[in-house]
């Protein structure tokens, strides 16, 4: 069996039996029903013009506690974990093509850098949109499903003036490619993601591969970076928490200037917890102004010397703990779990600070909706409008990910199972027909501005010719 018909994707592992640990209905203070749950079987009414998108899931997500990952993982130590069986229930519903769409959720930084005049400014602001597309992690444990060869997601909000499209384009390495665009054609957004995931014991890493790249067109400019990797801790045991970690560097390639932040680990006592510094520097590589703040809150600006000068008067007086810190020592190396620091609430904000970003508030029941954003909430929403729009691999079609949002946990099980067997057979017999797999929207070349290989939208997506489409659902 050569490399092309090897294939991993888990099977679910579920249980009929564990189906019965569902969490309880809510009722959120915001005054959330069960009709409010079913809002994707309702009309959704305009607002000035605009679609206005459901706030809340069909129904909320079911209990991790009855399951325990030891018995799946304890074997796996190292391995990825595309080739580990894991249970439906450690999954959100979403695909990991929707999640990368989360990077548009504060798209409005993106307008707001187009109408910048100053190129240090602009590069604020586009490493503020960098550290925001990354913050709807936060809290968020459960597991995308992985797309399956050939599957697409495409969104536009008028709203947000933006429209994306995306399609899994290699299934091993698992390669995501994805196009985005502002309405009024102020900027290009476009990546192709291989996320490489390990199991370390106590931890899950997701260690981000491929190029993200941000054009203003206005400007002439082009932006590239990678995401920080993101590890989740207490996978076997305690409560589950995400930490972020690694240095960002976001370079203009038409001026030479560049932004480098450090997304800190959180250390042995958790004073770094979320946060990220860093700094721009121009093209002859001098510091002009620090960025700082977390990843989970808000994120701001200074004046170099003013933000040294300020940590210099902060650190007096600041070693006064190191009897109780060897105490701590000794009690984390003994601990069973990894447990989560207690987090800083406030950044301490240098006088003199402009602040570039803050994140939205989550809706009150977040919690029982998997941890989502307002943003995520709308990504899988289907009506009677999008069936006949959209590209029938579109990911709102799989009905794995369609009955566990709305509690069905054992048929999305069986259809998940069933995806994946046919995605198997399809596979099989493309190596006995010795037929190579065809991409539809994008295709392999080598990033202008970057000048390394990526995959390249070919522009015809939006023309809405699904012919050739294949049948993977």
């Amino acid at each position: 069996m050569n490399s092309e018909e090897e294939f991993y994707d888990a099977v679910t592992g579920f249980e009929s039996d564990d189906s019965e640990t569902r969490l309880e209905s809510f009722s959120s203070k915001s005054g959330s029903s069960s009709s409010e749950q079913n809002v994707h079987n309702q009309d959704l009414t305009q607002e000035n013009g605009l679609k206005k998108h459901r706030t809340s899931l069909p129904a909320p997500m079911y209990s991790r506690h009855q399951l325990s990952l030891w018995s799946i993982l304890k074997k796996c130590i190292g391995l990825e974990l595309s080739k580990i069986t894991m249970p439906i229930i450690f999954n959100e519903p979403l695909s990991f093509l929707q999640r990368i769409t989360e990077y548009m959720e504060h798209t409005y930084l993106i307008h707001k850098a187009c109408l910048l005049s100053d190129s240090v400014e602009r590069l604020q602001t586009v490493a503020a949109f960098a550290v925001s597309s990354v913050a709807s992690q936060w809290e968020r444990t459960g597991k995308p499903f992985n797309p399956l060869l050939g599957e697409t997601y495409e969104l536009r909000r008028e709203d947000l003036g933006f429209r994306l499209v995306s399609e899994q384009v290699s299934h091993h390495p698992p390669i995501s490619a994805f196009y985005s665009e502002g309405i009024n054609k102020d900027f290009v957004f476009h990546g192709s993601i291989y996320p490489k995931l390990k199991f370390w014991g106590k931890s899950v890493e997701a260690e981000p591969r491929g190029t993200i790249t941000l054009e203003l067109n206005k400007h002439n400019e082009a932006y590239s970076w990678t995401n920080p990797s993101c590890c989740v801790h207490n996978v076997i045991i305690g409560k589950l928490w995400i930490e972020q970690y690694g240095t960002v560097e976001i370079t203009n390639h038409s001026t030479g200037e560049k932004c480098l932040l450090h997304f800190k680990p959180c250390g042995l006592f958790g004073k770094e917890l979320h946060r990220v510094e860093g700094y721009i520097q121009d093209k002859s590589k001098r510091k002009v102004c620090v960025i700082y703040g977390k990843w989970t809150e808000c994120l701001w600006c200074v004046d170099t010397n003013t933000y040294e000068t300020y940590k210099k008067n902060d650190k007096k007086g600041g070693d006064q703990k190191k009897a109780k810190e060897t105490e701590d020592v000794v009690r984390a190396e003994n601990d069973e779990a990894d447990d989560m620091p207690e987090i800083q609430e406030t950044v301490q904000v240098v006088p003199g600070s402009k602040l570039l970003w803050r994140i939205a508030a989550r809706p009150s029941h977040s919690s029982q909706m998997y941890n989502f954003t307002n943003f995520a909430m709308m990504l899988n929403e289907l009506d009677d409008d999008m069936k006949g729009v959209f590209a029938p691999t579109d990911c709102r079609f799989r009905p794995d990910i369609r009955a566990m949002e709305s509690g069905n946990m054992d048929f999305a099980g069986a259809e998940k199972e069933r995806l994946e067997e046919k995605q198997r057979a399809s596979r099989k017999d493309r190596a006995k027909n010795e037929e190579e797999w065809r991409t539809r929207w994008f295709r392999q070349d080598i990033n202008q501005h970057t000048r390394t290989p990526d995959w390249i939208y070919t522009g015809k997506y939006w023309e809405r010719n699904y012919e050739d489409c294949p049948d993977i659902y």
